[in-house]
């Protein structure tokens, strides 16, 4: 393909496969080769192993505690194969947390999910985000709990046993083609055992490439201050932030008539 072809400058402003080329009825070895190492960067992000004492490590320099916990999957085959053991914490865990103390405003949870490289890359940062926009502000936050082989519904024991208002659970997402490393938000007020995702509100995308830290921190910070003023979370809360220091006028118009 000539690389002065229209869609060539396109390219510049996003990580989609598009102006590709080909060679005949097929795309260049160039971009095939792309392709199938970003399908490697995937799949080895599924099966990578969270380093949780090394990110507590990183968090303690931060000031940071974390305390470190496991679902009921013991082991990463598990884990992908029974989706329900990853909800829940193992025995240890809950015996841990019994004598945790209880009642902060917002229980902390980290997770591996589907991609731990997700949280070891970005847990720390977006954390030092959130934690300078809370700063002038009265909350009460838990240690950070990382739990291995956890998935976001584990976060909701977590924040039951800590007796917390609301759970925020940091986990890595699917893996995609172009975002090996993806960090999700998931915030729930009253958390318990057996909430359904329909209370949950989420903020995706969380890294450099995507959304960045100071502005992840600061929806989830007006998605925060809405859960505590209204009591709720999920489909009854709507995330008006526009933009940074504004907050959208009007009715959102995907709920318009």
């Amino acid at each position: 393909m000539d690389e002065n072809y229209p869609w060539q400058a396109l390219r510049a402003h996003t990580a989609a496969r598009i102006a590709l080329g080909r060679r005949g009825v097929s795309v260049p070895t160039k971009a095939q080769l792309a392709f199938q190492l970003a399908h490697a960067q995937a799949r080895d992000a599924v099966h990578l192993a969270l380093d949780g004492e090394g990110l507590a490590r990183v968090l303690a320099a931060q000031g940071q505690d974390c305390v470190q916990l496991h679902s009921a999957a013991a082991t990463r085959a598990d884990y992908l194969q029974r989706p329900d053991l990853g909800r829940r914490l193992d025995e240890g865990s809950r015996a841990r947390l019994a004598t945790a103390a209880t009642g902060v405003d917002l229980a902390l949870v980290a997770a591996d999910g589907l991609s731990a490289l997700a949280v070891q890359r970005h847990a720390a940062p977006f954390l030092a985000a959130l934690r300078e926009r809370l700063a002038l502000e009265t909350w009460t936050l838990s240690p950070l709990h990382i739990v291995a082989q956890g998935r976001v519904a584990v976060g909701d024991e977590v924040g039951e046993l800590l007796q917390a208002r609301a759970v925020l659970v940091l986990i890595g997402e699917r893996p995609g083609l172009t975002s090996p490393d993806s960090l999700g938000l998931y915030l729930t007020w009253a958390p318990a055992v057996g909430l359904l995702d329909e209370r949950r509100n989420c903020i995706s995308n969380v890294r450099p490439e995507g959304l960045a830290y100071a502005q992840a921190a600061y929806r989830l910070h007006y998605l925060l201050s809405q859960a505590f003023s209204r009591q709720l979370s999920g489909v009854g809360l709507k995330d008006e932030t526009v933009a940074e220091g504004s907050v959208a006028a009007g009715r959102n118009f995907l709920l318009a008539k």
